[in-house]
């Protein structure tokens, strides 16, 4: 996208734009973890400042404070990690008597924004996110052919040149992906730091204020006719997760992150580099068979997961060119897939 629509370059470069169905309802979430407070401010501001701007671009956007107990008591969770409680199984398996407060919520946050998996889920969740990893701006999908999400951080890209930003791909399927992003038909999270659980810094709260508008622009001219042309787009495939060295009969950790590897987030860690220092003094290293970038270095929520340090593998992606359908398309598509259901 060049400027505003009146000024989008339509000529094509390969092939003609991949048509994709306007994005109708919008959700932005916040508080999913309650001591994430860039998202719970901005969530809470723009619930009571919105003035529903995007009406005027036929788009619905609903602000969503995603755990408002643990919001509340500024803590990660109640129960048990809410970001974790969106697959098929949990969404659609039997609640017992007693279920952690979280396992209910997801289920009355899927019903406010799903179903998962149905027509009648909303178009897309951005779901608002702090680390107190240096990660900048990432954003966190289960697909790498989304051309919508793609598209949209290939525009936050532009647009904030002065931020680092990154686009994590988590290759699980439909079924078995369980953060609150994935309701959509299309989602991500957007993890910006780093920035302590529990505080907030003004230099990410206004990062993150910044990418959702842009965001909440794009689907705006999107919806509008814009053609966005495509290009390329680099992608980190995450790879494996790595625990801290531990006590065989305690579990407790025996080494911390090494300073050469601390708050250097995507850059290439080799086989051989320093990974872990332990409390003794001693340098542990990557014993990796190739080159993978580090990111979620020294995750404070991570400690409990048994997770240092994730590693991922990058790779370049090429995105088509797209651009919104007709009405008349749209509702030659739904005619069509109601005939399917029929049959």
């Amino acid at each position: 996208m060049t400027g505003s629509c009146g000024l989008v370059e339509r000529e094509m470069q390969v092939n003609e734009p991949v048509l994709m169905p306007r994005l109708s309802r919008v959700a932005v979430c916040g508080g999913t973890h309650g001591n994430e407070l860039s998202g719970v401010y901005l969530v809470q501001k723009m619930l009571k400042t919105v003035k529903r701007k995007e009406d005027r671009e036929m788009v619905s956007v609903q602000m969503v404070l995603s755990n408002p107990r643990a919001v509340q008591q500024c803590r990660r969770y109640v129960d048990t990690d809410l970001n974790r409680c969106f697959t098929h199984a949990m969404l659609n398996g039997p609640i017992l008597e007693g279920a952690p407060y979280e396992i209910i919520r997801s289920r009355e946050l899927n019903a406010m924004l799903g179903p998962k998996g149905s027509r009648a889920a909303v178009d897309l969740v951005c779901d608002l996110h702090n680390t107190t990893a240096n990660m900048g701006l990432c954003f966190i999908a289960y697909s790498d052919s989304d051309w919508i999400c793609l598209h949209i951080f290939k525009y936050l890209q532009k647009h904030m040149p002065d931020t680092p930003m990154r686009f994590i791909h988590f290759d699980v399927s439909n079924k078995e992906s369980y953060s609150l992003d994935s309701i959509g038909k299309h989602g991500f999270a957007m993890e910006i730091g780093p920035q302590p659980h529990g505080c907030v810094k003004s230099n990410i709260y206004t990062a993150m204020k910044e990418g959702v508008q842009h965001m909440l622009d794009w689907v705006g001219y999107f919806n509008s006719g814009c053609v966005f042309e495509g290009g390329f787009v680099d992608v980190f495939t995450m790879v494996k997760n790595i625990d801290y060295p531990r006590d065989e009969d305690t579990r407790n950790i025996t080494a911390t992150i090494h300073p050469y590897l601390q708050d250097r987030d995507f850059c290439l860690l080799h086989p051989g580099d320093p990974l872990f220092q332990t409390f003794s003094g001693e340098t542990l290293t990557y014993k990796g068979n190739e080159p993978l970038y580090p990111f979620f270095i020294n995750e404070c929520a991570y400690y409990e997961k048994g997770i240092a340090v994730s590693l991922a593998r990058k790779k370049c992606i090429t995105i088509p060119s797209i651009w919104v359908t007709t009405e008349e398309e749209e509702r030659v598509s739904e005619q069509s897939f109601a005939s399917e259901e029929e049959e």
